[in-house]
């Protein structure tokens, strides 16, 4: 079976009942052709950005297609954290002024 990539996934829908949103989380967090991994969201603003394991971009638009769910777009994404650069990385963000 190939690698499952990861993807970040963008929702805008100002005004959404999060009722109905929580109501997708639990039909998406079950499927065969993805993994639902987590959602980062501002209920304010409506806007969510989720990352999903799958094979393909395909898989998720079938998904979130079969549940009604629009999306503003689908973006392959590697991730990194600070631990992963390194006993230098704060000072590489001070560096950079991020710090």
């Amino acid at each position: 079976m190939a690698k499952m990539m990861q993807f970040m996934t963008v929702h805008k829908n100002p005004g959404i009942d999060f009722k109905l949103v929580q109501s997708n989380w639990q039909k998406m967090a079950n499927m065969d052709d993805a993994t639902w991994v987590r959602t980062y969201f501002n209920k304010n603003q409506g806007i969510r950005y989720c990352i999903w394991l799958a094979h393909d971009k395909e898989a998720l638009i079938k998904i979130f297609n079969g549940v009604n769910v629009n999306y503003e777009s689908i973006l392959q994404v590697e991730e990194t954290v600070p631990d992963l650069w390194g006993k230098e990385w704060e000072s590489n963000l001070l560096d950079q002024e991020l710090l």
